[in-house]
């Protein structure tokens, strides 16, 4: 058997401006300290940009700047896969050849399983904010359980599986963050 070299997930991206879709090879990094579109794939499929209110140097493994230059645009669209469905934001930047990669915070979050030598990624313990697993968790409730806000769901859901991991909005936060996170000398 040859052993994989990288895993790959083909995800359905939804504008949410028009709502138009287009299915891509997604990869999986654990290296990577975000979600990653790349600037050639978005402006070919008409994803609307937003700027950055300060762009985001990107560093190569080998500690040089990436050619493509600073991040300063991300895109907000919906990411379909299996049922599963969230809205997530990409950094834009020169990716090379690939298109999308789904870094270390949304395996984080999902926790996904994967068969490392047939390359299957199944999602079974997703966070509250995707659709597929919220929709699950409500039909194996009692309807007493089902009645609360979001927030209560979200709470229920932490407390069940014995993980914290906080509201989107608080993920969202921790993201912009992340500069002032890393040390200077690496910017």
């Amino acid at each position: 058997m040859r052993p994989l070299r990288a895993v790959w997930m083909k995800v359905g991206l939804e504008k949410v401006n028009t709502h138009e879709g287009v299915m891509v090879d997604a990869l999986l990094d654990s290296g990577a300290t975000g979600l990653f579109m790349n600037r050639e794939f978005v402006d070919k499929n008409g994803f609307r940009m937003e700027r950055l209110e300060r762009p985001v140097k990107v560093m190569n493994v080998d500690g040089t700047h990436n050619k493509g230059g600073d991040i300063t645009h991300e895109v907000t669209c919906d990411i379909f896969y299996k049922g599963h469905r969230e809205r997530a934001r990409f950094d834009v930047c020169n990716l090379g050849r690939m298109k999308v990669i789904l870094g270390m915070p949304w395996l984080a979050a999902h926790n996904p399983e994967i068969d490392w030598e047939k390359g299957k990624v199944e999602l079974m313990r997703c966070p509250p904010w995707c659709g597929k697993s919220n929709e699950r968790k409500e039909r194996a409730k009692p309807k007493e359980r089902t009645r609360g806000t979001e927030e209560e769901k979200a709470i229920s859901w932490a407390a069940d599986e014995k993980e914290d991991w906080g509201r989107e909005e608080e993920m969202e936060i921790d993201h912009r963050k992340i500069e002032t996170m890393v040390p200077k000398r690496f910017h």
